[in-house]
């Protein structure tokens, strides 16, 4: 996790967590005056569009306050949906079984994107089979990692 994404989680999580909700993550996307932050929060319940409300204010008071983001940026709070992103360890370990598609920072194995059932974690890696061979990719050079919803 790079020094700004974890400041970013060390002054948002506080305010997501004061107001009940659970930080799923975070995505800055940075593209000049159009630049995102993006904030995933999830509840037992669900969530709603009034809880995102909700904790957008909150969230925009913190960086107003702390400003870690130079620039022009929107704010978008998320539920993480069913097609969910994965960010830590544990949310990987805790999808075990399901199908996700991983993109790679850099290639592996001479391929970035990887598309298979999660097989758990070990140590710092991903366990990703595709295609009944398994890979262990590390979490570090993981890019993007969605749950591919079942019907």
């Amino acid at each position: 996790m790079s020094a700004k994404m974890k400041l970013l989680h060390e002054l948002i999580e506080p305010a997501v967590t004061a107001l009940g909700y659970q930080l799923w993550g975070i995505e800055y996307l940075s593209q000049g005056k159009h630049s995102i932050l993006r904030v995933y929060i999830d509840a037992e319940q669900g969530i709603t569009v009034d809880d995102c409300a909700k904790v957008s204010h909150q969230v925009s008071g913190v960086l107003d306050v702390e400003d870690p983001v130079s620039g022009q940026f929107n704010l978008e709070v998320s539920s993480p949906g069913m097609d969910r992103p994965l960010f830590t360890l544990e949310q990987f370990a805790a999808y075990a079984g399901q199908k996700a598609d991983i993109k790679l920072r850099i290639a592996f194995d001479g391929r970035r994107r990887f598309k298979g059932r999660l097989n758990g974690v070990d140590g710092d890696d991903v366990l990703l089979v595709v295609d009944e061979e398994e890979y262990l990719l590390p979490i570090d050079s993981i890019d993007k990692a969605l749950i591919v919803p079942q019907f």
